[in-house]
């Protein structure tokens, strides 16, 4: 190109459309992965998520509906992180995905708003570990290079084994990329080369040169000929871009340093116009170049500065693109909680004649190979077509597509479920729950029309009744009380065990250090914690469980792997120094134990469960075990103790929900239907003891709410929640009857409030974070300001942190005690009686205590207050005035409009023009 030409490209400007032209109900995941988080064919949009702990894809239409909204729905694709996804080049609803589970999927994916695929079509095992970087091929059909962790694989999706397996890198693959006419493979790698692989003709490297400069995230790019592009970092840590020749990678052609940051540049590239995207990941700029193959290269062409900041991008198939507005490309922005579509346009007169230098013609939807063609050594190319649209052929819709035959149906074993609508809180929940005279007065026929009143009622029948708690408002409180710094976390605790558990005065976070270790931190010290290590509790084995002594604050107990139940004291003040013998040490068990619970009113009394599928009682005063239950037929995910401490609820593997009166029998009194899903459960006593409540998943592993009959172990009601691989974990506060669930990895946390009557399931509403917590316990009620109507305080775990959490109820009058939420509360850290007098038949009682501070009234007792007339009675605006009152108001409204007469008026300073200057 002559440097000195003037690019028809130049004057290219990015046009960020309004807040209502975004699409909207997207979760926009922060996961690091090597892949762009979003692709786009001509009809669809796919997205990662933080949904399920990043293993569900976001899908939407590309193009708003009639109505100028976008819909957007939730495909459950994996049992990890979503890794990387891409549509074929040639279907646009075949949509193929990788994640950290190891495995590659194909979906057929149907337009938003129709019913999604039940399960992938096709699922590939490369066996390399976590699976990073996917592509279609760009000219052979059914064909896929998939990069793992230090390999790259090629497969046809129709065999059961790669076609081929490269050679192994020599560490982190970062990058990827096929020619545009797929005859070599180009990667970056973390050791800082350059390679070029031929797939068809060696597993090794064509060539490998030393081409980065830092080992910091890159990514490499095919753009004309023989030439590609890398990002990366240089020397001093500013983002780079570099244009390299493929025949001689010995240098590069040119280079160009843009800001100093951490963002990794993810480059997108149109071969029609030379145009390159530039995003980095975190940031809220997008730059376009024109990139050229003689100097200056990289001359910039826009540097836009978007509303906020971008987590992946995605060209738009040059197909779809407007060109009745000139446009030439489009960029697909998304954020954290929307996809802004960013039109790249010529200044041109729009909806004119077609402007054929400005779209050459593009590359079709027909392939120009079989897989099979392509590994025999055929180089076809795929046909290219006018983007006029007088010229452009007629596509059949998407929707009557037929799969491709090439695709075998069910190949896949495994079996997912999808949702056809948004992934929601159980908001629909209540309605199959819901009495059927609820609705019973509707019909088809002609009816009177109703009053007003009555109107209002049919409304309010058909919505059902609300909760007093449905505006619940989650909040972290503020930084000072945080602990901040925690490091080296065990984050794969089993599913059985809640992850960390929290008293009053301190938590306890397992750590990721052989032997077991455990850390304890003192809620009343708050702050950054040293880097140097710090007291642990040594347990000598893995932790399977623990829980506090909910009668001692200082008493932490620890199942271990080795089938032993530990008991520790904690001295006054928190650690000083390791611990490395316990209190006691319970033995009883044959293997490995799943979880442990203190019973809720007898000192001293804890229950455990156990691989040898036995639940056992000890006391902890003599060491012993008291008692034996036996009956189980598989795994036991949970149990729970009843209000009154005299029942034991589990739920276990084979489907059953089973009471115990370990008083009287060891075998279970009553059995019961529990989850049909055999990933997890967990169970809780609700409602006054009157029911349970079990988390669960159903047959198709989505996640449910199950309410149960405590008397007969019906199952009263269910809810479905959403799709995600973790349980949920209930927390029930029986004075205000709010259920409180959330899993380890979410970063939601759904708030029901449990009612006896229909619907059982009264949705309020949820709390958000930005960040996956790993896990969530909660404090005694004591904890809570009632000043501030908080009906619930815990402490969540992140990360690197531990953040207090309050659950607030909004309310006008703060100034009085809320009594109708906050009843008399049982004082549950304190025992009625000890285990052996419950052993011998005894029952207890809590006594209860007001939470009301003795400065507040109690908002029963408030005075009403007056209500206030916010307008003037109307008598005032319709009181009659006669002729000369009007006429003095309307002149002294004038008269203040003009303000002072007497000052000049502003005419009166204008100065004249002499005579000679008047053109005669």
């Amino acid at each position: 190109m002559n440097r000195f030409k003037t690019s028809k490209y130049k004057n290219t400007t990015p046009k960020i459309p309004k807040k209502d032209g975004w699409i909207s109900n997207v979760r926009g995941g922060s996961f690091t992965s090597q892949g762009n988080h979003i692709k786009s064919s001509c009809s669809l949009v796919a997205f990662n998520t933080d949904q399920a702990g990043g293993g569900i894809v976001g899908l939407s239409s590309l193009n708003p509906g009639s109505d100028g909204k976008w819909t957007v729905t939730q495909i459950p694709c994996h049992a990890d992180q979503v890794t990387d996804l891409d549509f074929s080049p040639f279907d646009d609803h075949l949509l193929a995905t990788c994640s950290a589970d190891e495995t590659v999927k194909l979906w057929r994916v149907s337009d938003p708003g129709q019913d999604q695929p039940g399960g992938a079509e096709v699922t590939l095992s490369p066996k390399e570990g976590r699976l990073e970087i996917l592509l279609f091929h760009p000219v052979a059909s059914d064909l896929l290079a998939v990069a793992s962790t230090k390999g790259v694989q090629v497969w046809e999706v129709t065999r059961d084994s790669a076609l081929t397996v490269l050679e192994q890198h020599a560490d982190q693959i970062q990058g990827l990329s096929w020619k545009e006419d797929g005859t070599l493979l180009a990667s970056s790698c973390k050791d800082k080369k350059l390679r070029i692989f031929d797939p068809r003709a060696q597993p090794s490297a064509v060539q490998c040169v030393q081409g980065l400069q830092g080992n910091k995230d890159s990514r490499i790019l095919w753009v004309k000929d023989d030439h590609l592009i890398t990002t990366g970092f240089n020397q001093v840590r500013q983002q780079e871009v570099r244009l390299w020749d493929s025949r001689k990678l010995n240098s590069s052609l040119s280079s160009v340093s843009l800001a100093t940051s951490n963002a990794t540049l993810m480059p997108l590239f149109d071969p029609d116009t030379g145009l390159l995207i530039l995003s980095g990941n975190g940031e809220s700029v997008i730059d376009c170049f024109e990139l050229t193959l003689s100097a200056p290269f990289f001359p910039q062409v826009s540097h836009c500065l978007t509303d906020t900041s971008t987590r992946g991008v995605a060209l738009v198939p040059k197909l779809a693109v407007d060109v009745s507005c000139c446009e030439v490309l489009r960029v697909l922005q998304l954020t954290d909680n929307f996809i802004v579509p960013i039109s790249y346009q010529v200044p041109r007169k729009a909806g004119q004649d077609f402007h054929a230098d400005l779209y050459p013609d593009t590359l079709g939807h027909t392939p120009g190979m079989t897989a099979d063609d392509w590994w025999k050594g055929e180089n076809k190319q795929v046909e290219r077509v006018s983007l006029n649209p007088s010229k452009r052929p007629k596509s059949s819709a998407p929707s009557a597509k037929k799969p491709s035959q090439d695709i075998p149906r069910d190949k896949s074993k495994e079996e997912t479920s999808t949702s056809s609508s948004p992934l929601s809180s159980p908001s629909s929940s209540a309605v199959p729950s819901r009495s059927p005279s609820s609705t019973s007065g509707l019909s088809s026929g002609f009816q009177p029309s109703p009053s007003p009143s009555q109107s209002s009622r049919a409304i309010q029948n058909m919505l059902g009744p609300s909760s007093k708690f449905r505006h619940i408002q989650g909040a972290v409180l503020h930084r000072d009380t945080h602990i901040t710094n925690l490091r080296g976390l065990h984050l794969t605790t089993p599913g059985e065990c809640d992850g960390f558990c929290a008293n009053g005065e301190r938590i306890a976070v397992p750590l990721a250090i052989a032997g077991g270790q455990i850390a304890i931190f003192e809620l009343s010290q708050p702050g950054k914690l040293p880097d140097t290590a710090l007291p642990t509790i040594q347990n000598s084995v893995n932790v399977a469980d623990f829980c506090w002594d909910p009668f001692d604050t200082h008493k932490l107990v620890v199942a271990g792997d080795d089938a032993k139940i530990r008991v520790w004291r904690i001295p006054k003040g928190g650690l000083k120094e390791t611990l490395t013998e316990p209190e006691c040490v319970l033995r009883g068990h044959t293997e490995k134990i799943y979880s442990i619970k203190f019973h809720p009113h007898a000192s001293g009394l804890l229950a455990s469960s156990s691989y040898d599928l036995t639940v056992r009682l000890w006391n902890l005063e003599t060491g012993e075990e008291v008692k034996r239950l036996a009956g189980h037929q598989d795994q036991i995910f949970a149990l729970a103790w009843s209000p009154d401490g005299k029942l034991l609820a589990t739920v276990c593997k084979d489907g059953k929900v089973r009471l115990y009166d370990p008083r009287k029998s060891t075998l279970p009194i009553q059995e019961g239907p529990g989850p049909e899903g055999q990933r997890g459960a967990r169970v809780v006593w609700v409602c006054d003891g009157k029911y349970l409540l079990v988390s669960g998943f159903d047959c198709r592993s989505e996640r449910q709410l199950y309410l149960l009959s405590a008397e007969s172990l019906a199952t009263v009601a269910s809810s479905p929640a959403d799709v995600s691989p973790s349980t949920l974990i209930p927390f029930y506060d029986p004075d205000t009857s709010v259920l409180i669930l959330t899993g380890k990895g979410d970063t939601r946390v759904y708030i029901y409030e449990i009612v006896p009557e229909a619907p059982h399931f009264m949705e309020c509403s949820s709390f958000n974070s930005s960040e996956p917590h790993k896990g969530l316990c909660f404090l005694p009620k004591t904890e809570c300001n009632v000043g501030d109507v908080e009906v619930a305080r815990a402490v969540r775990l992140g990360k690197s942190t531990v953040e207090p959490l309050a659950f607030r109820v909004p309310r006008v009058r703060k100034e009085f005690f809320q009594d109708d939420i906050f009843p008399d509360t049982a004082v549950w850290w304190e025992a009625s009686l000890t285990a052996a007098s419950w052993l011998s038949g005894s029952d207890g009682r809590h006594r209860k205590v007001s939470l009301r501070p003795k400065d507040m009234t109690p908002v029963s007792e408030a005075p009403k207050e007056a209500p206030v007339r916010k307008y003037l009675p109307s008598s005032v605006y319709l009181e009659e005035k006669t002729d000369e009152q009007k006429k003095e108001e309307l002149l002294s409204a004038m008269v203040a409009k003009l303000g002072n007469r007497e000052d000049p008026l502003p005419q009166e300073s204008y100065e004249g023009v002499d005579e000679e200057e008047w053109d005669d």
